[in-house]
Formats: C-alpha cells, sequence, structure tokens
C-alpha cells in the first residue's frame, strides 16, 4: 500500500464523516464539501492503486 492509497481512504473516510455531521446538524454546505472530500478521496486512491499496480508490473 502506498500513500495515495492511505491518503485517499483517509479523505474519503473523512468526507463520510463530514457529510453525516452535515447531515445532523442540517448543513447543506458541509454535506456537499463532505461528498467533495470523498470523490477527491476516492480518486487519489485510484491513483495510488495504479501506481501500484505499475510498480508490481515493473518488477
Amino acid at each position: 500500500m502506498n500513500s495515495n492509497q492511505v491518503e485517499g481512504k483517509l479523505q474519503d473516510i473523512g468526507g463520510k464523516i463530514q457529510e453525516e455531521a452535515g447531515k445532523l446538524v442540517g448543513s447543506d454546505e458541509q454535506q456537499v464539501k463532505g461528498l467533495k472530500n470523498q470523490v477527491e478521496g476516492k480518486t487519489q486512491e485510484k491513483l495510488g492503486d495504479a501506481q501500484e499496480k505499475l510498480h508490481d508490473a515493473t518488477k
């Protein structure tokens, strides 16, 4: 597991928490920010997956 995979997963989880917190307090803004963080996190995680596959393929 590389740093992009780890950081992406953490950002995705943080975004889920932020989205749920936004729902609890009725803040559409926080919900949207949470969803944005989830998308960014998943994107970074996919980048890390691609890097890992490339690394494995060049061994």
